[in-house]
């Protein structure tokens, strides 16, 4: 039996449950233990309404795991590999995959069902099967995921920092080096600086940036940025962060500019501060009725610039997993400071209150 919160209604706390019947993995699935399982704002986008999130659903999908089984033609793991839980599979085969654009797999389809590959569950409570978000389902003592769903890693690193790499720390240090152009000596803006938009202000770091502005409402969010890499700070206090960038820059606006909230008026704001032959970056989930919404030739062909979606990171997951932890071994990505408090399963819904006030950045969910 497996403990895990499940998603039975719009806005309601998760649903506790020990009585969790985990099914044997099919072929190509590996059967996991968690070890530790990020509380992530998409969790809460779920909760709330703003992703579509069917019921009925095992909730989580940024974790750390111990293989425990595997099923047959399972050719990358073993029994004992200790593993990241990448949201976003992989299938190695089809156009995505097979065009270095594997955040964008066809197979990952059938994880944002709740589903696995064959479009069928592996859990159930009471005889009544139960999907697992992005066909993860983190917020379980065990679950069963598809091989391609996990990445192996060595390095002597504790689960719940590891937890944060499968999404926070890929979403944001990859939208910096895998999305944008190059970050070199640039001017770089960052609108919010959550648990996603850190690791944006990280990744910029990384990529050499020369002046890197974190925006925000909150000072001690903004504290924080400047420890992981910030060259200046906005607090918003009621009023457009846009002038405030523009005093910065020589009135000319940053290089390249990433919203990582999902709000109409900060996607707005993160293409007006964006620079003549810019880029604006959108990374941050928003509502379905949310659009871009910019005049064609005076914003985009006069000024030559560019808005682009970042999904996942637009990461490779065999290739940026382990040079994410390798920084971290290195002291080069700073993870530890990106973890607020770290509870048991049974308080996951304090854990996602918390987040809706706006109180933590990561709280992370320890089973060991």
């Amino acid at each position: 039996m497996s403990s895990a919160a499940i998603f039975r209604t719009l806005g309601a706390p998760l649903e506790l449950r020990d009585d969790i019947v985990v099914a044997e993995p099919q072929r190509g699935e590996v059967a996991l233990r968690m070890a530790a399982a990020g509380v992530c704002h998409s969790d809460l986008s779920a909760i709330d309404g703003t992703l579509l999130q069917t019921p009925d659903c095992i909730m989580g999908h940024e974790g750390a795991a111990v293989v425990t089984a595997t099923g047959p033609d399972v050719t990358r793991l073993g029994v004992g590999d200790r593993v990241v839980v990448a949201w976003v599979p992989r299938c190695g085969e089809c156009f995505w995959c097979t065009h270095d654009q594997p955040n964008l797999c066809d197979r990952a389809r059938s994880g944002m069902g709740g589903t696995m590959f064959d479009g069928t569950t592996r859990a159930s409570a009471a005889g009544f099967p139960l999907k697992q978000m992005a066909g993860t389902g983190t917020f379980a003592t065990h679950a069963v995921m598809n091989q391609h769903s996990v990445v192996r890693y060595d390095v002597d690193v504790d689960p719940a920092l590891a937890a944060l790499i499968g999404c926070g720390v890929l979403t944001g240090v990859g939208a910096a080096l895998n999305t944008s152009r190059s970050l070199r000596d640039s001017t770089v803006a960052v609108l919010g600086c959550g648990g996603v938009g850190l690791n944006v202000i990280q990744g910029a770091r990384l990529a050499g940036a020369a002046k890197i502005i974190a925006i925000d409402m909150s000072a001690t969010k903004l504290e924080l940025a400047r420890s992981l890499g910030a060259t200046d700070v906005v607090l918003v206090e009621g009023r457009s962060p846009v002038g405030a960038v523009m005093a910065l820059t020589e009135q000319r606006g940053v290089d390249a500019a990433f919203e990582v909230i999902g709000r109409q008026d900060t996607i707005d704001q993160t293409i007006q501060m964006t620079r003549r032959g810019g880029e604006a970056v959108l990374v941050g989930i928003s509502r379905m009725d949310v659009e871009v919404k910019v005049p064609a030739f005076m914003g985009l062909v006069l000024a030559e610039k560019s808005i682009r979606g970042s999904w996942y990171g637009s990461s490779n997951v065999d290739r940026d997993v382990p040079r994410l932890l390798d920084w971290y071994a290195k002291g080069e990505l700073k993870l530890d400071t990106l973890v607020s408090a770290r509870v048991p399963l049974d308080r996951v819904n304090d854990a996602i209150d918390a987040l809706r006030a706006g109180e933590t950045l990561r709280t992370v969910v320890t089973y060991e």
